[in-house]
């Protein structure tokens, strides 16, 4: 059986689609199991998602707005 530290190792391989038949079986295998796992692959395919939708390059404003989150963040502490 799969432990944690050992499907985490394989998540990237997982979202891509990259794993060979036994491997996929283990790691779902594990997930059944695992809510901690399932937490975390769901996290995981959400961040890809995000990434998958973030533009190439960055809007004009990024550093400004950058700045004045920055000087915010200072400003409540």
């Amino acid at each position: 059986m799969l432990t944690c530290k050992e499907l985490v190792a394989r998540s990237s391989d997982l979202l891509d689609g990259q794993l060979g038949f036994r491997e996929r079986l283990a790691v779902r295998r594990h997930l059944v199991l695992c809510r901690n796992c399932r937490r975390f692959i769901k996290q995981m395919k959400l961040a890809q998602a995000v990434v998958r939708q973030m533009p190439d390059e960055p809007p004009a404003d990024a550093d400004d707005l950058a700045e004045r989150l920055a000087r915010a963040r200072r400003d409540a502490h």
